[in-house]
């Protein structure tokens, strides 16, 4: 993808990190997939689902800081609702999250 973007397009995109709080199966997506429970801080609780099935498994992603976009709007996936969009590098046909170095605050936004 080429298109040029504006820094204010940019900024319209509310990046921040959350901690995975739960983790459950997702048996009635259409491709394998987690629902997740993510905490903001201060943005709050928001789920998430996410076809990240291939390199992860419950165990490691629970208490895993991550990145999504918390702005988009509420999404239904079968029979959830999605709330924000868990970011990572797509590679062959798995997804690597985008998480942190270090821990952080949650809820902090990236720049």
């Amino acid at each position: 993808m080429n298109t040029t973007i504006t820094f204010e397009d940019f900024a319209k995109v509310d990046l921040r990190v959350g901690t995975v709080i739960e983790v459950n199966n997702f048996p009635e997506a259409r491709k394998p997939a987690y629902q997740l429970t993510i905490d903001f801080g201060d943005l709050g609780i928001k789920k998430s689902s996410a076809q990240i099935t291939t390199l992860y498994n419950k165990e490691n992603l629970l208490n895993k800081q991550i990145v999504a976009v918390v702005n988009f709007p509420k999404k239904q996936i079968a029979n959830f609702m999605s709330d924000c969009l868990v970011v990572g590098f797509v590679s062959g046909k798995d997804v690597v999250l985008l998480s942190p170095e270090h821990r952080v605050l949650n809820g902090s936004s990236v720049r």
